[in-house]
């Protein structure tokens, strides 16, 4: 189901809701009707029914559509090689990444590349570093 039919759902929910308070003063007015407060009463539980259905039903097209994004962005990110060279060479460590072509680069391979009309550099990702339970200054000796 897609988020518009959601919409629709929602909407129809809120004009049972509104027609169920629309109906419950008749019912308590100056002549009580039973059949028309039970009236009033579903109309009312439905109509929040409903827009309770429209509601999951926008969540799920939402999540539906997230989940295609990102398994389509794992699938491009299974075909790069792993992280530990450059990936023209394939011999050295990379030193900075063209954010233009995606390519992790090393010095060497940084010379041909290199293009300041249209690469943008940046550092390569790294992983953060692990922390331990000593400080810097216990380490150095200080």
């Amino acid at each position: 189901m897609t988020s518009r039919a959601g919409n629709w759902i929602i909407a129809a929910g809120a004009l049972a809701v509104l027609c169920g308070i629309c109906v419950l003063p008749a019912a308590l007015g100056e002549h009580h009707d039973a059949s028309l407060l039970g009236l009033g009463a579903c109309l009312l539980s439905i109509g929040a029914f409903l827009a309770a259905v429209g509601i999951y039903s926008k969540a799920r097209a939402l999540q539906s559509t997230e989940a295609g994004e990102t398994s389509g962005s794992e699938s491009k990110s299974s075909n790069r090689r792993a992280r530990g060279g450059c990936e023209l060479c394939a011999s050295e460590t990379p030193v900075i990444q063209c954010r233009v072509h995606q390519l992790q680069l090393c010095p060497a391979c940084l010379a041909a590349h290199y293009d300041s009309r249209s690469c943008a550099y940046v550092p390569p990702p790294r992983k953060p570093a692990k922390k331990s339970g000593k400080s810097m200054a216990a380490k150095r000796g200080a």
